[in-house]
């Protein structure tokens, strides 16, 4: 049996999905120069000569298919992106060698979407709000 198929047999933990959020990016990355680089996985000849989007696609490219990539362009979200791989394993391959990556002085940090702890922190934020609300309503310091 292969290496490659041991590797892909093996079980992965259930944290693990094709979804990388990524974070400490160099904010000179703009959204519509991911997106153009990023289509179908090939970089397009209207980015050849742009050294940044050149090396990101190079970067994230390398370890498989990428579906989609998100870039934040609010102030809250500058320097953050979601990357969508075809695979659950290249995302996989990509968490293990780019995670502390160094890209323009900046050292990337990879993450795993978790939607269901975003959806926590969503509920545990409305649920302080409502007791917030509560505490007002009745004259108690909280």
């Amino acid at each position: 049996m292969s290496a490659a198929l041991k590797v892909r047999q093996a079980r992965l933990p259930p944290d693990v999905n094709r979804i990388l959020f990524v974070r400490n990016l160099p904010f000179n990355i703009s959204a519509e120069e991911v997106r153009r680089v990023w289509i179908g996985g090939v970089a397009t000849k209207a980015l050849q000569g742009d050294p940044v989007s050149g090396q990101m696609y190079e970067i994230f490219g390398k370890y498989g298919a990428i579906r989609q990539v998100r870039v934040g362009t609010s102030k809250d979200s500058r320097g953050t992106a979601y990357v969508v791989y075809e695979d659950i394993y290249d995302a996989r391959t990509a968490m293990e060698h780019l995670n502390g990556f160094n890209v323009q002085n900046r050292y990337l940090i990879l993450v795993y979407f978790n939607p269901s702890k975003r959806r926590a922190n969503a509920n545990l934020k409305a649920q302080e709000d409502a007791l917030k609300a509560t505490q007002a309503k009745h004259g108690v310091d909280g």
